[in-house]
């Protein structure tokens, strides 16, 4: 079974969300039903629009969860009930032992999914992590083993 992992940022721009949601799809084609394991933390943003494509793909699901009260970081109720939505649906679960969600917890859970993937997929601007355990950590950690990382973002776009 081929593993994919997800890394990203939590704000996708409206001028790049079309060319992520294409680059996502295109990382999924090539795999039968059953044939893939998705890994994601289930943050918004890269790592739920990921894990709601591999499981329309076909996938199975392994939530990697941070921290014990990883829930209380959802500041809106409709992203609380899509996070909790997934994780059901989540064929495996990773709890990592912080019982806080700090910037250790979150690096923790991205190097987990880069230790535990095949291909890395990167939502990335290119910019470096603006706090540790963010997306541009997580790149240089998986490239450091060697891992193969896909960046997917659409040129030209920042973000807020």
């Amino acid at each position: 079974m081929k593993r994919i992992g997800v890394t990203g940022h939590r704000s996708i721009p409206r001028a790049a969300r079309a060319h992520v949601l294409e680059g996502m799809r295109a990382a999924l084609r090539g795999h039968d039903e059953g044939s893939l394991e998705a890994l994601s933390s289930l943050a918004v943003g890269a790592d739920q629009i990921f894990a709601d494509l591999a499981l329309a793909h076909g996938a199975e699901l392994t939530a990697v969860i941070p921290s014990g009260d990883y829930e209380d970081g959802f500041d809106d109720a409709a992203d609380l009930a899509r996070y909790r939505m997934l994780k059901a649906r989540a064929v495996r679960e990773v709890r990592l032992g912080y019982p806080h969600s700090t910037d250790e917890a979150y690096y923790a859970a991205g190097t987990y999914i880069a230790d535990h993937c095949d291909r890395l997929l990167a939502v990335w601007d290119g910019l470096p992590a603006r706090g540790l355990g963010g997306t541009g950590d997580i790149v240089t950690y998986a490239r450091t083993l060697g891992r193969p990382v896909t960046v997917i973002w659409r040129e030209g776009v920042t973000r807020d």
